[in-house]
C-alpha cells in the first residue's frame, strides 16, 4: 500500500491553504492575532510600574520657616512626591478619602522652634495605604529626603543639630490599612475583575449564540424596538451580577476579614451601575461579532486593558500619564475606587460621586452605541 493513501502532502497543503484563507476572511480573528500581543507588549513594557513616582501629596503647614521650605522643596524635587499645595487639615482628609492624594504631610506650628531647641519635634505623614504597594517605597524614602534637606540648612549656629540621627521625629500613619494587609486591596478589587469578565462574556456569548441559531430572526417579525430588546436581555444578567457580587462580598468579609466601614446601599448602588456598564459593553461586542469565537476574542481584548490599567494589579499612580488617561476611561478603574472606598474608608455619597458619574456617563454612551449597532444588525 502506497504512503499517499495514508498521508498526501498535496491534500495536507490544500487544508493548510484553506485554513489561511479562512483566517484572512475572518477579519476580527485576524486582527486579534496582531492586536492582543501588541497590546500586551505595550502595557507591560510601558504602562506597568510597581514603583510609583510623583504621587499627589497635600501639605498642611502651620510653620513657615527656612527649614520647612527646604523640606517642601526637597519633596517636590524628589521622584516620589508631587506637591499639590497647602490646604487645611479637613480638606486634606477629604482629598485622602476621595483618593485625590496619596500622602498628607502635616507640619505643626511649633516645629522650627522645637527643632532648634533640640527637642526633636514630630512630622506627621498620613498615607493612603489601601494599596500597600503604592505607598511602600515612598514611605521608605521620605525620611532620607527630609534628613538631607535639613542637613543643608543646619549650619553655623545650628550645626550642633546635625548628629547621626535626625533632629526630628518622622511619624507615619497608614490610613485605612494600618497593617498593610494586601488582601484588603486585592479582594475588593477582585469583585470588579470578576464582574467585568463574567458580565461582558456572558452577554456577548448569549446574544451571539441566538444569532447563530437563528432565533434572533424571530425578533424581526415582531414590533419590538431595539432598546426594548437590549433592556430585556440585560435585566436577567443584572440579577446574576448582583448575586455574584453578594457572594464575593460575603467571602471578603467572612473569609478574608476585609473591613466593611461603609453602607450596603452604597455597595449595591455601585455594583448595579457597574454591572449595567459592563452589560452594555457585552451587547455592543456581540453586535460586532459574527460568532461566539469572535465574541470571546473581543471580550479578552476589552478585558486586558481593564485588568492592567485600572489599578487592580499595579499601582495606578505608577503608570505614565497616557496610561492613566486611558485608565480613567475604563469602568473598572472607577469601580475599584468605589468599592475600596466604601469598604476600607467608609466613604459616603460626596466622596463616591466623583467616580459614580463617570460610570453613569459610560453606561449611557455605550448603551446608545449598542442600540445603534443592534439596529444595523437586525437590518
Amino acid at each position: 500500500m502506497m504512503l499517499s493513501e495514508f498521508f498526501s502532502l498535496r491534500r495536507w497543503w490544500a487544508v493548510v491553504l484553506k485554513e489561511f484563507l479562512q483566517l484572512r476572511r475572518d477579519r476580527i480573528t485576524f486582527a486579534m492575532i496582531v492586536a492582543i500581543p501588541f497590546v500586551q507588549l505595550v502595557l507591560f513594557g510601558y504602562a506597568i510600574n510597581s514603583d510609583p513616582k510623583h504621587q499627589p501629596t497635600a501639605i498642611v503647614s502651620n510653620d513657615q520657616s527656612e527649614f520647612t521650605r527646604s523640606l517642601l522643596a526637597a519633596l517636590a524635587h524628589s521622584d516620589y512626591f508631587d506637591i499639590k499645595g497647602s490646604t487645611t487639615e479637613a480638606e486634606a482628609h477629604r482629598l485622602l478619602a476621595q483618593g485625590n492624594v496619596v500622602f498628607v504631610l502635616n507640619i505643626p506650628s511649633d516645629f522650627t522652634r522645637r527643632m532648634v531647641r533640640g527637642e526633636r519635634p514630630a512630622l506627621l505623614i498620613e498615607a493612603d495605604a489601601t494599596d500597600p504597594m503604592a505607598a511602600g517605597n515612598a514611605i521608605a524614602a521620605v525620611n532620607q529626603i527630609a534628613l538631607a534637606a535639613f542637613n543643608r540648612d543646619l549650619r553655623g549656629p545650628f550645626a550642633h543639630l546635625t548628629p547621626s540621627s535626625a533632629p526630628f521625629e518622622l511619624r507615619m500613619e497608614r490610613c485605612y490599612n494600618p497593617e498593610g494587609i494586601s488582601q484588603y486591596n486585592i479582594v475588593p478589587g477582585l469583585m470588579g475583575v470578576i464582574l467585568t469578565l463574567m458580565m461582558v462574556m456572558m452577554t456577548g456569548l448569549a446574544i451571539t449564540r441566538e444569532r447563530e441559531r437563528g432565533t434572533m430572526e424571530n425578533l424581526l417579525a415582531t414590533p419590538i424596538r431595539p432598546i426594548e430588546v437590549m433592556a430585556g436581555k440585560i435585566i436577567p444578567y443584572i440579577a446574576i451580577g448582583i448575586f455574584q457580587a453578594t457572594l464575593i462580598l460575603a467571602a471578603a468579609v467572612v473569609l478574608f476579614r476585609v473591613p466593611f466601614a461603609g453602607s450596603f446601599i452604597a455597595v449595591y448602588t455601585s455594583v448595579l451601575i457597574f454591572v449595567a456598564a459592563n452589560l452594555t459593553v457585552g451587547v455592543t461586542l456581540s453586535s460586532l461579532a459574527a460568532n461566539q469565537l469572535q465574541a470571546m476574542q473581543l471580550t479578552i481584548f476589552y478585558f486586558m486593558p481593564n485588568l492592567m490599567l485600572s489599578g487592580f494589579m499595579f499601582p495606578f499612580q505608577g503608570m505614565p500619564k497616557w496610561a492613566r488617561t486611558l485608565g480613567e476611561l475604563l469602568p473598572l478603574t472607577h469601580f475599584n475606587r468605589l468599592i475600596r472606598g466604601i469598604l476600607l474608608k467608609g466613604n459616603t455619597w460626596p466622596e463616591l460621586w466623583p467616580n459614580l458619574w463617570p460610570l453613569l456617563l459610560f453606561t449611557a454612551l455605550i448603551m446608545t452605541v449598542a442600540v445603534r449597532f443592534y439596529r444595523k444588525t437586525l437590518d
